[in-house]
């Protein structure tokens, strides 16, 4: 992936608007992400934001928790606004992109690193969006810039794309973009509550 930069802040700020539309009555229900609830999806969206924040700052990152609801803090409505906007400020530096970064115990192109970021912010911000009921407005050069990304790691990397997602949900051609994303990273554009 040739070294890029881009905007972490319009995706950050839209999933902090979907999370103050999240009721307490709703953290344990299903999210389109495998098997977890929207606590456990909002946890893991805490955990990853601290992570690939450490990793723009080229501190190494190793394997991180895994998402679990009961581990989400009772102050997460103010903690992850805040952590996602960290998240976007330590992309803004160009620095971030350049040289190489460790995430997951991985090392890897930084510009790769920021492409995950910004990836797992946005699709998880869809999960949780879509199990609570609410629009969805990501900012299309981020959607468009992940869903190359989904293409070049299944053209080249494969196994790590195994790895990142569920088996693509297959999307008509002529679909939006963010419902192309959707399918590509292994969840139905279509889903409701299920």
């Amino acid at each position: 992936m040739e070294t890029t930069t881009l905007d972490l802040a319009p995706t950050a700020a839209e999933v902090t608007r979907v999370l103050t539309g999240a009721r307490d009555d709703q953290l344990s229900g299903p999210t389109p992400c495998t098997d977890l609830s929207v606590a456990a999806v909002l946890h893991h969206l805490l955990t990853l934001s601290v992570a690939f924040g450490g990793a723009a700052r080229k501190e190494p990152q190793g394997p991180g928790p895994q998402p679990d609801a009961e581990s989400l803090p009772p102050d997460w409505r103010e903690q992850l606004p805040r952590q996602l906007d960290a998240l976007a400020r330590a992309w803004r530096d160009p620095g971030a992109w350049k040289g190489e970064a460790v995430i997951a115990g991985m090392t890897l192109p930084a510009a790769t690193v920021g492409v995950i970021a910004l990836n797992e912010v946005l699709v998880h911000g869809w999960d949780v969006a879509a199990a609570t009921g609410q629009e969805y407005r990501p900012d299309g050069a981020a959607v468009r810039a992940c869903l190359d990304f989904g293409r070049e790691i299944a053209a080249n990397a494969p196994e790590m794309r195994d790895a990142m997602y569920a088996p693509a949900v297959p999307v008509p051609e002529d679909a939006p973009l963010l419902d192309v994303l959707i399918g590509q990273a292994g969840r139905d554009p279509a889903w409701r509550g299920r």
